[in-house]
């Protein structure tokens, strides 16, 4: 049960915005804890951000803290990126992934046990 799928990737210029969406089936969306990775080109998975199931939580790593932000709105099953003043090195395949049970490490993808299929993010310079 649970099933994520993102959408909202695409190509933006340096500077540049673009919001991204995960949609969760399944009724208990609502006690799950969130976040998005992201994996570029020749590099490992990486944290990006996350956000608690109520929605008061929210983590962001240092690349992207005061330029991302995390949001969710369970009554629409659904996770938000809203990414400003996008970097070249943005560029990569985001993840959104759900936590449902155990401790919550937020920054460690082990952590998280559904994922989405991904959705591609290129920022031109």
């Amino acid at each position: 049960q649970g099933h994520l799928v993102e959408s909202g990737g695409g190509l933006a210029q340096a500077g540049g915005s673009l919001r991204l969406s995960c949609a969760a089936s399944g009724r208990t969306f609502s006690q799950w804890n969130m976040g998005w990775f992201r994996q570029g080109p020749g590099k490992e998975r990486e944290f990006v951000a996350a956000i608690s199931r109520s929605g008061e939580s929210t983590y962001y790593a240092d690349a992207v803290k005061g330029r991302f932000t995390i949001s969710r709105d369970n009554a629409e099953n659904t996770m938000y990126l809203q990414m400003n003043s996008l970097k070249p090195g943005d560029t990569a395949v985001y993840y959104c992934a759900a936590h449902r049970w155990g401790t919550f490490n937020y920054y460690y993808a082990s952590t998280y046990d559904v994922w989405g299929q991904g959705t591609q993010v290129t920022v031109s310079s």
